[in-house]
């Protein structure tokens, strides 16, 4: 009898302890289905769109307060009474500060907020320009100085901008963020020397600075009223009200969906942004990406000298005209690019739902698809970059040799055209990639891609004009389309090895 009593209560409380499990795996399935459901961020797409528009504004001043300044060469070294080489050197310095300050920017981004660093990026670009309006033509050394201040306010403006789209879009997003985002820095280098040759030949190259001050402040004044902070360490997706510092002042953003007792993200850690070149997947696409870039800066700098040379009836003004070929097609393969990512991104979800709800194990649920473990982000990104590789490779061989042969000028600015349009594509698909491998480190990340693509940028600068002069364009475009051609490879590897890299990041992440 006392055998059979505590066989009922041993039945009992192990039909308690089921239906406490059952209860416990449906609450904790409920959590689980609450959080899929559960918007990355407060903000509707329209804000989002506002935002990154915002951001993308400040980015142009990166290329822009870059390249405004070389139709003004002559005039400053003529008016600082120093050589074109001297004044060649300002353009070194600020090339070398606009590949290491945004290592340091968008590390303390990533810590304090996106808000603060970008009004602080800004105020510094303004003063700095006010400087160089007023300075004296005896103080040499005071242009370089003030020239390197610039750098360090306006190159890190796209690496923030990179971080708030890694904050407020989803990985279905991004490509189109990003594409808004590259708009400013793509056409920047073309719009910058015919705004500079306007304005230094009409007003005087001081004129020059008071515009990028008033640009400056003018974007300064528009984030400081309407920029919310959106690093995800301080503000969540968006619903936790952070301190008034962070605040704009008119909050249009996310109103009546903020939470004033939701609870706080935990205070964030320093992390070395160097560490991120130790990761096998990142380095692949930092090291392609900048070959690429540096190809693009030897077509973009060398436009000036080799269109003189070839065809002499051009004079200054049409030459300046002529960078807009090449940024007309940056700019098409901006927006293109950018919706391109977003629908490629959409197909292989849509691929991947369809297959779960075949699979008869169910492995994996349709919701689920899109989880870092399980979405092949890498194949999504880079589908399309082989078709563009090659056409990038094929256009920059018969570039140089259109201009070798000295073709109609028609022919040279219409692969002008084919090029920027190529080379944005695949940017922005490699940087659009480097922001979902790390969002939460977005601002970083791009630093790395800056001072990588700017450190080979400037290699190409020094050397470009010396094989020009010593082989002509047509076998020089043919060397770079070939050393293009040697790197392909890396497209491949970066699909291959991706997964297996973000595999193992998460295994350290959960043994942390």
């Amino acid at each position: 009898m006392a055998h059979a009593a505590h066989a009922h209560h041993d039945s009992v409380t192990s039909l308690k302890a089921t239906r406490g499990a059952v209860a416990h795996g449906l609450e904790e399935q409920n959590v689980n289905e609450q959080a899929a459901e559960k918007p990355y961020s407060i903000y509707t797409r329209q804000e989002k769109w506002f935002i990154v528009m915002i951001a993308s504004l400040a980015a142009l001043f990166s290329p822009l307060t870059a390249n405004v300044y070389f139709p003004a060469i002559p005039a400053l070294a003529s008016a600082f009474h120093t050589s074109i080489e001297s004044i060649n050197l300002s353009v070194t310095a600020y090339m070398v500060f606009q590949g290491v300050s945004p290592m340091f920017w968008g590390t303390l981004t990533d810590r304090i907020g996106r808000r603060p660093i970008f009004l602080a990026c800004l105020l510094v670009l303004c003063l700095s320009c006010i400087g160089l309006a007023l300075v004296p033509t005896s103080a040499y050394w005071l242009l370089m100085l003030l020239r390197c201040m610039q750098a360090a306010g306006s190159a890190s403006t796209i690496a923030l901008g990179a971080g708030v789209i890694g904050d407020i879009g989803t990985p279905a997003e991004r490509g189109g963020f990003f594409g808004i985002l590259t708009l400013g820095p793509q056409v920047g280098p073309s719009l910058g020397p015919i705004i500079g040759g306007v304005l230094a030949d009409k007003l005087g190259w001081r004129s020059i600075f008071w515009f990028l001050c008033i640009m400056s402040a003018a974007c300064f004044a528009l984030m400081l009223i309407f920029l919310p902070e959106t690093l995800r360490r301080l503000v969540g997706d968006g619903s936790v009200i952070p301190s008034p510092f962070y605040r704009p002042l008119v909050p249009i953003f996310g109103k009546g969906r903020v939470v004033r007792d939701a609870p706080k993200p935990p205070k964030p850690t320093l992390n070395n942004p160097l560490r991120l070149f130790f990761y096998l997947d990142v380095l692949n696409l930092l090291i392609f990406n900048a070959v690429l870039y540096a190809v693009f800066y030897a077509v973009n700098t060398t436009i000036s000298t080799i269109f003189a040379s070839k065809y002499p009836f051009l004079n200054e003004i049409d030459i300046s005209l002529c960078f807009l070929a090449i940024g007309g097609g940056m700019a098409i393969g901006t927006v293109l690019s950018g919706r391109m990512l977003d629908a490629d991104f959409q197909r292989i979800k849509t691929r991947l739902v369809k297959k779960a709800e075949e699979d008869p194990e169910k492995r994996i649920r349709p919701e689920e698809v899109t989880r870092e473990e399980n979405f092949p982000i890498e194949r999504a990104r880079l589908r399309m970059m082989p078709m563009f590789a090659a056409i990038f490779i094929l256009t920059c061989a018969g570039y140089g040799w259109s201009l070798q042969r000295e073709t109609h000028i028609a022919v040279p600015l219409i692969l002008q055209v084919i090029f920027g349009y190529t080379v944005t594509a695949i940017m922005t698909g490699m940087q659009t990639l480097l922001i979902d491998l790390l969002p939460s480190q977005g601002s970083s990340i791009t630093a790395c891609n800056n001072l990588v693509r700017c450190s080979f940028g400037a290699l190409m600068v020094s050397v470009v004009d010396l094989i020009v002069n010593a082989i002509g364009p047509g076998w020089t475009y043919l060397l770079f389309a070939g050393i293009c051609l040697a790197c392909s490879p890396m497209i491949w590897l970066a699909i291959w090895i991706g997964p297996r890299c973000r595999a193992k990041r998460r295994a350290r992440n959960t043994a942390a």
